[in-house]
């Protein structure tokens, strides 16, 4: 499909506006753009229902139903997508310990917002490991605020401190650096709701400890890609065998070896399975956080499985939250020479500023930036950037756009660049979905500029 070449670049605002005139009237009829409280999209498949689709992504039937405004039976249809909100308010806190016998539908992060404590909390307390794994009918002790901030808290005393801002600093990062939080740094600078802070700026840090003893969430954290999901995997499932299924197509489902179901079942001939029959499979990886399919497209069950384990770890970690996000969306591309309205109308289309987004194409965070991409990034910005971490992977999708940019001939280029692949688009031109992208993101600019 040829690509569409209204250029934009360079015109006063009112004449932008008028040349993408069509491309925005495109996104506004086919490819709305996300809604402020959706945290994922997604695309419906055969057999799913709303009451499967929030036990699997840890929200609730009625939250679907009012984002999405479904009838009240939740009639949901294939092919159709889905605006999943996974940022609802908690519905009780607790300040002490309670315990918690796990139902159909649980998940670690659903039940931290419904007893006012943390993911990191629940799973620490728990020793459920970076994928936060819980089974039915498993009791898990739920900490408090009060306990969970005991455990994380650093022992050394508060302190009023300042900090002349850097290139690449954030209130987010500077909270966990400082050991306080980014609510009390924005209140002590007036900062506002954006958070936005510039270089050379000195801020008040209330209440912080000692520099260093605070590190940084998910730093450690390992991003799962095809080539390494075999190294993840620490809990045991079970699988009944399908029609059609293979001793194979299971271990690759799973991300195992296909070795390790066989001594794990005292299987003696591999290649005798039967339908029905129920597997033990250790040292799983977790599943039916993320689907197989997008925008008509399935990916490889090792995509697919390194996308479930991005996401369970990104559960099982503090994260900013979508304000927090947008800030650091906007200091970044400014730190960076990029468009602040173009870097934000991204990072919204891309996942509505939410850090814990991930895509059956193992697209990670907030600019849903895929591994191999996160590795140009590191190439151009001179660093290893781990797409887990709030900052490294906003300025990994800053950079890629950044060199989108220079090295397009258009803006509208550069957009199906992000989205497509820049030697796509140049070798094809803009498939009918990156159109819309395209057009999307242009008429979200114009709201961010």
């Amino acid at each position: 499909m040829p690509s569409v070449r209204i250029t934009s670049r360079g015109l006063p605002r009112g004449s932008r506006r008028t040349a993408i005139g069509a491309l925005a009237a495109l996104a506004i009829s086919t490819f709305a753009a996300l809604p402020a409280n959706a945290d994922e999209r997604h695309r419906v498949s055969s057999g799913e229902t709303v009451s499967g689709l929030a036990a699997a992504y840890g929200t609730t039937v009625s939250a679907i139903v009012d984002a999405n405004r479904l009838d009240a039976r939740a009639t949901i249809y294939v092919g159709q997508t889905l605006a999943i909100p996974t940022g609802t308010s908690p519905a009780t806190s607790v300040a002490t310990g309670a315990t918690h016998v796990v139902v159909p539908g649980d998940t670690v992060w659903d039940l931290a917002r419904t007893y006012g404590t943390t993911v990191a909390a629940v799973v620490s307390a728990n020793s459920l490991g970076a994928s936060a794994t819980i089974r039915i009918g498993q009791k898990l002790t739920i900490p408090g605020l009060a306990s969970a901030s005991t455990a994380t808290t650093s022992t050394a005393a508060a302190t009023t401190a300042t900090h002349t801002v850097v290139a690449g600093d954030t209130v987010w990062n500077l909270a966990r650096t400082y050991g306080t939080s980014v609510s009390a740094i924005t209140t002590a600078n007036s900062l506002g709701a954006s958070a936005t802070i510039r270089i050379g700026q000195t801020l008040t840090i209330p209440g912080a400890t000692a520099v260093g003893n605070a590190t940084a969430a998910g730093s450690t954290a390992t991003l799962a890609t095809a080539s390494n999901i075999a190294s993840f995997g620490a809990t045991t499932q079970s699988h009944t065998v399908a029609s059609g299924e293979t001793l194979s197509s299971i271990a690759s489902k799973y991300g195992v070896a296909v070795s390790t179901i066989v001594t794990a079942n005292g299987i003696k001939n591999p290649s005798l399975i039967r339908i029905g029959q129920v597997l033990t499979i250790p040292g799983a990886v977790p599943t039916g956080l993320v689907g197989d399919t997008f925008a008509g497209r399935t990916y490889a069950s090792d995509v697919v499985a390194s996308a479930n384990q991005n996401k369970a770890t990104l559960l099982s970690m503090q994260v900013p939250s979508r304000n927090e996000m947008q800030a650091m969306v906007v200091s970044t591309a400014r730190a960076m020479g990029v468009d602040t309205a173009l870097a934000q109308a991204v990072a919204y289309q891309e996942s509505g500023f939410n850090m814990r987004a991930v895509s059956p194409a193992n697209a990670v965070g907030v600019m849903q930036v895929i591994p191999t991409s996160g590795a140009w990034a590191s190439d151009l910005v001179g660093t290893d950037l781990n797409l887990l971490i709030a900052q490294d992977n906003v300025t990994a999708g800053v950079a890629i756009l950044r060199q989108l940019t220079r090295t397009s001939s258009s803006l509208e280029t550069a957009i199906a660049g992000y989205y497509q692949g820049a030697a796509s688009v140049r070798k094809y031109g803009m498939a009918s979905d990156t159109q819309r992208y395209v057009a999307s993101v242009l008429a979200l600019m114009e709201q961010f500029g």
